[in-house]
């Protein structure tokens, strides 16, 4: 293999996991050519949460300068009663945060992070990103990758040692590895009119109720007469849960309400009757309802998640990352922040071990995979306390009345304060 492919890394997609990845091995003295099928990139969803786990390395990668002047440092997450609107639990966040994990807290705008992931990449001349390419194709070889990319209705050969689907929930790098790993040869299942593996998502059942509003409009308002303006709030309620917080360096409100539904077609949004919404926000105070109903239109969002048991990594030298791995249920705030730890530990063990880039991949997926699951099983279990009805809600509310705030930090000691290089360290 050439030099070149030997030290070339391929990239597909240019959201959050695939930014943050091309930037991880540059940094590490790797050619990145990055490849997004978007002829423009646009940043998909609103408001983000990226906790101190995510801003630690953001910080490494040069990213975290250029996103503060945009970005807010909430100064607590709070729960709420949606029927009541009584405070129920607070933990600190803001410099109290910094002091115990030695990182911001930062609420943003999606299009926010990625400029500043944008911005940072200019300054890398060895990472080439190209548009409009869509990889539809890959040849394995022996010690290196071939990834093949339609650009202006033509086809466009690029080879590495690597290939990372950093492509999302509806990847076509994590079937390509599928049919890779099942003797595919190419694109061989559209050559042949037949149909390759399937490793595709599923549907969670759930809707994510998006929407952006300015802070000095009517729904603004709205918002500052429910919760606090500098704050990350989670209204509860047996029939949804509702997340608000600032964006935008604060002239914008982020609101997003979660809700059971039915599938869309494939996508990252759609319409659906905003009845699904009203309705389950019956039994809400009067001030919620009038923010939700100040702050529309809605878009809503199905929720897909991605089995965490198939393989994320393949011997031909694929590896997937954030979504395409592991999409899961948004209830742990920890998406952008999972595909940002995979993205740098990736590269970390990747460059620990030049000579053997299979068993790196190896004891990547092997490292990886506990704590995905650990942050999926804290997901799950928070939308389940945050959508407890009945003497489960009662107990629930208890719990959290005598949880002192610097316990509820301490809960979250184990996610928060993970750093990057120690994982690739015991790695």
């Amino acid at each position: 293999m050439d030099d070149t492919r030997s030290r070339q890394v391929l990239i597909a997609g240019a959201g959050i996991a695939g930014l943050t990845a091309a930037l991880a091995f540059s940094e590490r003295g790797y050619l990145v050519r990055l490849f997004e099928q978007a002829e423009h990139l646009e940043a998909a969803g609103a408001g983000i949460q990226l906790s101190p786990n995510a801003t630690r390395i953001l910080r490494q990668l040069g990213v975290l300068e250029r996103l503060l002047p945009a970005a807010v440092r909430p100064e607590a997450v709070v729960l709420s009663d949606a029927a009541t609107l009584r405070e129920l639990a607070r933990m600190p966040l803001g410099e109290a945060a910094e002091r115990r994990w030695q990182a911001p807290y930062l609420v943003a705008h999606r299009a926010d992070l990625q400029g500043a992931l944008m911005a940072r990449l200019a300054d890398r001349p060895d990472i080439s990103l190209v548009t409009g390419a869509r990889v539809g194709g890959v040849v394995p070889g022996p010690h290196h990758v071939t990834a093949m990319a339609e650009i202006a209705g033509n086809t466009v050969e690029a080879g590495g040692f690597l290939l990372i689907g950093a492509d999302g929930v509806w990847s076509k790098i994590r079937d390509l590895g599928a049919s890779a790993r099942n003797g595919w040869a190419r694109n061989e299942s559209a050559r042949n009119g037949t149909s390759a593996p399937n490793a595709s998502s599923r549907f969670s059942g759930e809707l994510a109720w998006r929407t952006t509003v300015r802070a000095d409009s009517a729904a603004g308002e709205a918002f500052a007469a429910v919760a606090a303006a500098d704050c990350v709030t989670t209204f509860l309620h047996p029939g949804f849960h509702m997340v608000a917080y600032p964006v935008s360096h604060g002239s914008a409100f982020n609101l997003v309400a979660f809700t059971a539904g039915e599938t869309m077609a494939e996508g990252w949004s759609g319409r659906a009757d905003p009845e699904i919404l009203a309705g389950a926000m019956r039994g809400t105070a009067a001030a919620l309802v009038r923010l939700a109903e100040d702050a529309g239109p809605w878009t809503a969002w199905p929720i897909h998640t991605v089995d965490q048991r198939q393989p994320w990594t393949t011997s031909a030298g694929i590896a997937l990352i954030g979504d395409a791995a592991h999409a899961m249920t948004p209830f742990a705030a920890q998406g952008a922040a999972m595909a940002i730890e995979d993205a740098a530990t990736l590269a970390g063990l990747v460059a620990a071990s030049p000579a053997d880039p299979a068993t790196a991949l190896v004891a990547w997926e092997k490292m990886r995979r506990p704590r995905v699951a650990k942050v999926a099983r804290r997901g799950a279990f928070n939308r389940l306390a945050w959508h407890a009805s009945g003497p489960v809600a009662v107990a629930r509310n208890l719990f959290l009345r005598l949880r002192s705030p610097e316990k509820l930090a301490a809960d979250l000691d184990w996610l928060y304060g993970w750093r990057a290089s120690e994982a690739v360290d015991q790695g």
